[in-house]
């Protein structure tokens, strides 16, 4: 990682942590937009985050793919419920269109509008809470221009879903591989999530006292974390990877190990905590939640699994 996406990470790391701790996370949560609009003004304005792949010439810091995945992780690691995911793929698509709407652009870039992509108008990520809608289908974009929308319950509070049906659409020209783009920037979301859920277990396995030792002390449950370990480490290579190469194939592969890996870890969680792991006022559930609530998003890991044996096959 380059000095200036450390920078990047630590400073976004710090934000979290100044205002959107266990409390705040959950009155987010409970609010009408369902995320907390002072802190996305902050993370739009100090350190840029909605403008992280919009050329500079456009409004944007001109940044790329890792970029925006080094934001969404740390956010991720916190479970805070943030309209960046929506934004940042509506701006992947408007830049492929074939005429570019700057303003439209220079908008999204500011965190004054929120977007949102659609590729199941049933299950749009903003999609209750948006202003600029773009849909994904038969190898185009379309640029919803006017549309009606609602807020869905899901079982993950911490993300946002909504129900888009469009009133007037415009063409706005090929698809470039968005769906392929959103399961790299899903994937390296869950490995951040999955990370911070690995180190809270390692932590209350330090301080949880069994028959008078620490029950992390013990080599069964050792066993279990290092196993644990190695996986987060060979996801989050897997997500790397994809993010400095991406393609249809290091998509499918990312999103399916790193939904097999935060799956792996958030169950062994739940186990290693016990009975107050399932309890509202314990992050662990959230982090259990949002494992299961991803990894069903922009398709289930069987999904991906069926697209890599495809292309085994025809290769």
């Amino acid at each position: 990682m380059t000095e200036e996406r450390e920078l990047l990470r630590d400073t976004v790391r710090g934000l979290v942590a100044k205002h959107a701790g266990p409390k705040a996370v959950r009155e987010a949560i409970a609010s009408d937009r369902g995320y907390d609009e002072s802190l996305w003004k902050l993370l739009c304005d100090q350190v840029g985050a909605a403008a992280l792949l919009v050329p500079e010439e456009l409004g944007g810091a001109g940044g790329d793919l890792i970029d925006a995945a080094t934001v969404l992780a740390e956010l991720a690691r916190g479970l805070v419920p943030s309209p960046l995911l929506g934004s940042t793929l509506a701006e992947f698509a408007l830049l492929a269109s074939d005429d570019v709407d700057a303003d439209t652009l220079a908008r999204l870039a500011e965190g004054s509008a929120i977007g949102a992509v659609v590729f199941d108008a049933g299950y749009v990520v903003n999609g209750d809470v948006a202003d600029v809608v773009v849909g994904v289908g038969g190898g185009r974009l379309t640029r919803w221009t006017t549309f009606t929308s609602e807020r869905l319950t899901t079982m993950d509070p911490t993300r946002r879903l909504g129900r888009v049906t469009p009133t007037s659409t415009a063409p706005l020209g090929a698809d470039p591989g968005v769906a392929d783009i959103a399961a790299i920037l899903v994937a390296a979301e869950q490995i951040g999530a999955a990370e911070r859920c690995f180190e809270l277990t390692v932590e209350y396995s330090k301080q949880r006292v069994q028959f008078g030792r620490p029950i992390g002390s013990f080599q069964a449950l050792k066993h279990r974390m290092a196993d644990l370990f190695v996986k987060l480490a060979a996801a989050r290579a897997v997500v790397d990877d994809a993010l400095a190469e991406p393609s249809s194939t290091a998509a499918a592969l990312a999103r399916f190990t790193a939904s097999e890996a935060f799956n792996a870890t958030t169950a062994e969680a739940v186990q290693m905590h016990g009975g107050i792991a399932i309890t509202w006022e314990h992050d662990i559930q959230l982090y259990f939640k949002r494992a299961h609530g991803s990894a069903q998003l922009l398709g289930s890991p069987r999904h991906h699994l069926r697209r890599l044996e495809q292309e085994v096959i025809s290769n």
